[in-house]
């Protein structure tokens, strides 16, 4: 099970792929939780809900993210291009015929 930080992190991200598909309440929620790290206790009451329709809130939208991505696959693609340029740079001064390989693997992706 991810750790909250590890957690908020990959929330962060998917939002940075995702955030247009989500709905305005959605993205609202997340970056107060997410982004400006208030508490379901301060959202609730900056927003005049009940905690647990802040909870309930996150839930789905965090979940809608997942299936986004699910789908999408956008985050999954930007770790594997983030992967290969970190391999790229590592044999760029060793073996050019490696790096050919490594490029024409992200020029795939």
């Amino acid at each position: 099970m991810e750790d909250s930080l590890e957690k908020k992190q990959r929330v962060n991200l998917l939002m940075d792929c995702y955030e247009e598909l989500l709905t305005k309440k959605q993205r609202q929620y997340l970056s107060l939780y997410y982004q400006e790290d208030l508490s379901l206790s301060e959202i609730a009451e900056e927003l005049n809900v009940s905690r647990n329709a802040v909870f309930d809130n996150l839930k789905r939208a965090v979940h809608s993210l997942e299936n986004y991505e699910e789908k999408l696959h956008l985050l999954k693609k930007h770790k594997q291009r983030l992967e290969l340029i970190e391999r790229i740079e590592n044999v760029q001064k060793q073996n050019n015929d490696e790096l050919d390989d490594y490029l024409e693997m992200l020029r795939k992706i």
